[in-house]
């Protein structure tokens, strides 16, 4: 398995960004995948989930109606669009896949800041 995630960057509250996980390694689209961040000093926590055929995804509530996401399966990509930044949203996040769940790329660092 091999996730590698990307389109993190510095970007000011109420912007936007859209990170991209490019999967490897297992069949794609067999599989649920989430995201999840880890803000500074905190544990990592649940983001977003999709199941494997890109229906009725779910969201943490710090999110809900800010952030979509997706999945391309004839690409192995999933993606967060991620709106109306804010400052909490500051956190590297990751990719992760029902395939091997314990497997965690190296993220992609979102800093929100004027």
């Amino acid at each position: 398995v091999q996730l590698v995630e990307s389109g993190g960057g510095l970007v000011q509250p109420g912007g936007s960004l859209r990170l991209s996980c490019a999967a490897s390694g297992f069949t794609f689209s067999w599989y649920y995948m989430r995201w999840y961040r880890q803000p500074p000093g905190k544990e990592r926590e649940l983001v977003a989930y999709i199941p494997s055929d890109g229906g009725m995804s779910t969201y943490a509530d710090s999110v809900k109606g800010r952030f979509t996401i997706s999945r391309d399966n004839a690409k192995n990509t999933v993606f967060l669009q991620m709106n109306s930044l804010k400052p909490e949203d500051t956190a590297v996040y990751y990719c992760n896949t029902g395939a091997a769940p314990r497997y965690w790329g190296q993220g992609t660092q979102v800093t929100v800041s004027s």
